[in-house]
Order: C-alpha cells, then sequence, then structure tokens
C-alpha cells in the first residue's frame, strides 16, 4: 500500500484500524473486550458507544488544547469524557435498553477506558480538530471491528449461532439427532482469555513479519501485555511502573527499613556497653 501523508483523514483512518489498531496491536480496553465480547450484538453496541465518546471527545479536548492548563489537564479530560459518557448513555438506555441492560456498567467504566484517555494525551492534545477527529474515529472502528471478530469466534463457538441466529444445528442426545455440541466455556471468563492468548500469539508472527520487512508496528501499550508503562501513551501523567516512581519507591522503603533496623541494634548495643562497662 502506498504510504499515506501523515495526519490526512484517511492516514488517521487506516491508522487505527490497523496500524495502531487499540485491541489487536496497543492491546489497549483490554478490560471491557474480554468482558462484553460474548455476543456480537454486545460487542458493536459498545463499539459504537466507544467510538462515538472518542470522537466527540477527541474533538472537544482538541479544540480546547490550548486553554487547559497542563497542570490539570488529566482531572479536564475525565470531566469531558465523564460528560460525553453519561449522554451515550441516556441515549442507549433511552433508545436501546436491551443492550443497556446487557452492557450493564461498563458504558459507565468508557469514562477510564485506557484508549480514550490515550488518545486524548497522545494525539488530540497535540494536534487540530479536524485530525483528532478522524483519529478518533479510526480508533473508534478498529475497536469496534476488533471486538466484533472477537465475540464472532465466541459466539459461533459457544453457541453456534451469530447475531442470535443459529447457523450450526445443535445436537440433540434425546433424539438420537447429530449436530454441533456448543463448547460453553467460551462463552465464560476462561474463554476469553483463550481467545485473547490466540490473538497475542497472531499478533506475535504478524509484529515479527512486519518486523523483517522493516516496517515494524508499534509496541503494544497495554499493562495486560507489557507489564510496565514504558510504551504508554498516559506515561506523562501517570506513575504506574516508571523507573523513576519504582526508584521512589525503594528509597521509601530502605527509609521505613533503616529506623527498624536501628531499632533492633539498640539492644545489642547496650548489652555491648554493659560488658564493657564491667
Amino acid at each position: 500500500m502506498k504510504k499515506l501523508k501523515a495526519d490526512t483523514p484517511l492516514e488517521r483512518l487506516w491508522n487505527g484500524i490497523f496500524r495502531e489498531n487499540p485491541t489487536t496491536v496497543l492491546m489497549l480496553g483490554m478490560c471491557s473486550t474480554l468482558a462484553i465480547t460474548t455476543t456480537v450484538f454486545n460487542a458493536i453496541g459498545m463499539g459504537l458507544s466507544a467510538t462515538a465518546v472518542l470522537v466527540l471527545s477527541n474533538v472537544v479536548i482538541s479544540a480546547l488544547r490550548k486553554i487547559i492548563p497542563d497542570t490539570v489537564r488529566m482531572p479536564a479530560y475525565i470531566v469531558i469524557v465523564a460528560t460525553l459518557v453519561t449522554i451515550v448513555q441516556f441515549l442507549v438506555e433511552g433508545f436501546v435498553p436491551a443492550l443497556y441492560d446487557s452492557l450493564g456498567i461498563f458504558i459507565p467504566l468508557i469514562v477510564v477506558n485506557c484508549i480514550i484517555l490515550g488518545r486524548a494525551e497522545a494525539y488530540a492534545n497535540k494536534h487540530g480538530v479536524i485530525a483528532s477527529l478522524f483519529d478518533g474515529l479510526g480508533m473508534g472502528l478498529g475497536f469496534t471491528i476488533s471486538l466484533t471478530l472477537i465475540s464472532a469466534v465466541r459466539e459461533i463457538i459457544a453457541q453456534g449461532k451469530i447475531f442470535g441466529i443459529q447457523i450450526l444445528p445443535l445436537a440433540d442426545p434425546s433424539t438420537g439427532k447429530a449436530g454441533y455440541t456448543p463448547i460453553s466455556i467460551f462463552g465464560l471468563a476462561p474463554g476469553a482469555f483463550f481467545i485473547l492468548a490466540i490473538l497475542i500469539a497472531v499478533m506475535k508472527i504478524v509484529r515479527e513479519k512486519a518486523a523483517a520487512k522493516g516496517k515494524p508496528l508499534p509496541p503494544a501499550q497495554g499493562c495486560i501485555y507489557t507489564g510496565d508503562c514504558s510504551g504508554c501513551a498516559l506515561r506523562a501523567s501517570c506513575h504506574g511502573m516508571q523507573p523513576e516512581t519504582l526508584s521512589l519507591k525503594t528509597e521509601k522503603a530502605e527509609k521505613a527499613v533503616k529506623p527498624v533496623k536501628a531499632e533492633a541494634k539498640a539492644p545489642a548495643a547496650a548489652a555491648e556497653n554493659k560488658e564493657e562497662n564491667k
């Protein structure tokens, strides 16, 4: 594919859907990915809800990026995102109550989704409104497509259905009818981890092939994949496992241990002084 000019609408869409797909490449938003991908209906609903919030939050944050002080930008982002999520939540509850009942707490939790805050900090905070709009749209579509594919696999394996339609005739032991026997574990939490493990394995192969061609994909950013925050877009404002944070924790731990050691040495020193006096 011909290289696209940076920050154009088409490049931002391609970037979010493929090159920096939030689920398969950056490994962000894993909580909702694992929890709600039991059916395609849930996945599309969550994906479109997150897309709406991504697009609107990127636009608002980009428009206000020169007004919001750096010292309070993260609280400001959270207030903006929370407001938009509340609006989306009311709309889903009013117009698609079945989806609202199915997703439950995961709609409000969009507020703290790593993808939303990550794009606000990494892109919308530094680029214009149009580019930020398409960045949010690309990331949202990438997230929706990934959720849909994962949920389709899980729904077919666990129920023999897709979109609630039975596509694999089920076996009926009582009548001796031959057919598909659902593997129900794929509809439960362990099944989500199985699919995620396969996804990570596939992405490892894709990454290696891309690197061999001289076109490496961006590093995964999610803590679930890396175990640290070194490649995360929120690194500047998050204090998770950064080296400086860990060294600070080590210093505090050492300071806390020193008085304990001193207290432990005090009786021994007193005993030595007694013996010397004798």
